[in-house]
């Protein structure tokens, strides 16, 4: 497993409990001395954990381990049927989506793929779609649209593809025409955070009715390591961006940006998928049994609404 810079000391409590339980299973006389060490594993993983600086909590988002959308699907979902393809161009593998089932919730469920393995992750392009993944995306949407299903879409991606061939096939107007498209969709939109949101690549499938984030993601306009080699020409400020760009959860709250935080597991995610799975499931069925209720025409006023009155304005 990837041991974090922050948990260096505690990986190190860890082995040494580990090592004592091995070499002393019958001697009751180092029970006591385990116990002293397990309080104090304990409360160094409280202190750790509970004084995350933001780069920190961005190291957390991008661990290896971390849930990918796939792995969201295959946990919360008892049905999926994947469907592909922009009608366009082609298929593009960094977008996954389809037909699926949650607690007897019919519905489109979106999101951005990273892979887990060199492989897979080469396969996927690391998460950055292409122009025919946000039109495949919308296509998805629209397909739920048809049959009044809610759409659930998950974000985690660095950003979209920014080669030369995204921008020749028309990268940033298919963004912009997910953008206005998703505003007019009639049916409920759940958008969770549940990685790296990071500028178009995840505003292209993020419009929403409700925008929640899980506690270690961030979204923002631009990576750390972006905002740091164009403000300062250096990106070894990636730290000093990262707490600038107000881009963890409790910041975008505060603001306005989104409409809850879902807690994870002490450490984050990877520590206990299963546990972070169920709670994005919760959060989604809940918002669900809210949005169904409501008319097509106030489902679309309180989206523009939502959108239309973020930021904060200074008079001079």
């Amino acid at each position: 497993m990837d041991i974090l810079p922050h948990e260096k000391q505690i990986h190190e409590y860890i082995k040494t409990i580990e090592h004592l339980k091995k070499q002393n299973q019958n001697n009751p006389l180092f029970g006591s001395e385990i116990a002293k060490l397990e309080k104090k594993l304990s409360n160094l993983k409280e202190k750790v954990y509970g004084e995350l600086s933001p780069w920190e909590r961005i190291s957390i988002c991008r661990h290896p381990s971390r849930p990918h959308t796939i792995d969201y699907v295959r946990h919360m979902c008892t049905d999926f049927i994947e469907l592909s393809g922009d009608r366009t161009f082609g298929n593009d593998p960094s977008i996954v989506g389809g037909f699926a089932r949650l607690n007897g919730m019919k519905c489109m469920i979106i999101g951005q793929e990273k892979g887990h393995d060199t492989e897979s992750r080469v396969h996927r392009n690391f998460g950055m779609p292409n122009p025919e993944g946000f039109r495949k995306a919308l296509r998805l949407m629209q397909l739920a649209e048809k049959f009044h299903l809610p759409i659930i879409s998950l974000l985690d991606t660095p950003g979209a593809n920014p080669i030369l061939e995204a921008e020749e096939r028309g990268q940033g107007w298919a963004i912009a025409h997910n953008l206005r498209e998703m505003m007019r969709i009639t049916t409920p939109m759940i958008v969770i955070v549940i990685g790296e949101g990071c500028s178009g690549g995840a505003l292209g499938i993020g419009i929403g009715d409700i925008v929640a984030m899980l506690e270690h993601s961030y979204y923002s306009v631009i990576s750390p390591e972006g905002c740091a080699s164009i403000l300062w020409k250096d990106s070894a400020k990636k730290i000093e961006a990262a707490s600038a760009l107000k881009l963890n959860a409790e910041n975008l709250l505060e603001l306005g940006i989104i409409d809850a935080i879902i807690n994870e597991p002490l450490g984050g995610a990877h520590h206990d998928p299963e546990t972070t799975f169920q709670n994005v499931k919760r959060y989604i069925l809940e918002q669900w049994h809210i949005l169904r209720m409501m008319p097509k025409d106030l489902l679309l006023e309180q989206r523009y609404l939502k959108f239309r009155k973020m930021g904060q304005f200074l008079r001079t």
